[in-house]
């Protein structure tokens, strides 16, 4: 079976998203919220008007390193180039930019990457199910395409440290927001979901009291909460995140509550693939992403890229 995307959830989502990719370069974005887990028996909801919610989360970006925990220089003196692999169509994290060169966050991730390391980097661009028999066959060192780290890709390939992840949220329309989201606050609600997605799975699983409608796509899920038929969506929060920020929504709604990260559903997080065994480049990759971020530079990335945050 062909590796699948974490953050693919449907052609609808990357035909919004390549419309929006370009605008999202240009934009500053809005990130921050502790990863929730829903409680048995939390206090009632509280009493927040709509305007303070959405004025409510801090800006910030999310990170995987602690910076008590420094990685130790590896040994580079082998590495001369690093050959990255990244698939054609997955904006903003991966497109064809106007000069007709890769570009995207990924593609920019791993050049700069590859700056730190002091290596000279190229990209080449490939359809995504080809990357991991491209990788595996020595036609490039490396994979970064928004791919998760799953347990079957792991029985291929190594990963190095996620660098981001996909969070659920849930979606409401502007009027009804809610800061804090636990599954008592959803009793009696309408929640729509994708049918048979990790996501509906989570709902069944944890916010059994809330009155789930599957639909088909995106799309279709996406109008029922515009015209009230639900109260709110939940799904993939980066997609969500464009769908808010973008003309299709026509500025209907707003995320409510952080962001959901449980791995057994929404899967490990998003890492940068290796060949099997290939312990120096992997290396490599985490000290230099750790370099990066403790810059500032993954920072000044993820905000020029996502204008509104998926976190």
């Amino acid at each position: 079976m062909a590796p699948s995307h974490q953050a693919k959830s449907s052609k609808s989502a990357r035909s919004l998203l390549t419309g929006l990719a370009v605008g999202a370069c240009l934009l500053t974005g809005l990130t921050g919220a502790e990863a929730q887990a829903p409680a048995r028996r939390p206090p009632a909801a509280p009493q927040v008007t709509p305007q303070a919610a959405l004025q409510a989360a801090p800006q910030a970006v999310p990170g995987f390193w602690d910076p008590r925990r420094r990685p130790e220089r590896p040994d580079l003196s082998r590495l001369t180039v690093i050959r990255f692999l990244t698939e054609t169509d997955y904006p903003p994290f991966n497109f064809t930019g106007a000069d007709g060169n890769p570009a995207g966050f990924n593609v920019d991730l791993a050049r700069a990457l590859c700056e730190e390391i002091k290596v000279t980097c190229t990209v080449q661009m490939r359809r995504f199910e080809t990357l991991v028999d491209a990788l595996t066959s020595n036609r490039g060192d490396a994979i970064i395409a928004s791919m998760a780290a799953s347990p079957q890709l792991r029985s291929r390939v190594d990963f190095t440290d996620p660098y981001y992840r996909v969070p659920a949220r849930f979606v409401s329309r502007k009027d009804a927001v809610m800061p804090e989201i636990r599954p008592e606050y959803l009793e009696g609600k309408k929640v729509g979901v994708i049918a048979g997605s990790a996501h509906e799975a989570y709902l069944k699983a944890m916010f059994t009291d809330a009155e789930l409608h599957a639909y088909p796509s995106d799309d279709a899920m996406r109008a029922a909460l515009r015209s009230g038929e639900v109260d709110f969506i939940f799904g993939d929060a980066i997609s969500l995140a464009f769908w808010i920020n973008g003309t299709d929504s026509g500025d209907c709604c707003a995320f409510s509550g952080g962001p959901f990260v449980e791995s057994r559903f929404f899967g490990e997080g998003i890492g940068i693939a290796v060949r099997k065994g290939n312990d120096v480049l992997r290396q490599a990759l985490n000290w230099a992403m750790f370099r990066v971020w403790e810059k500032g530079r993954y920072t000044d990335l993820w905000l020029r890229y996502f204008s509104v945050s998926p976190f």
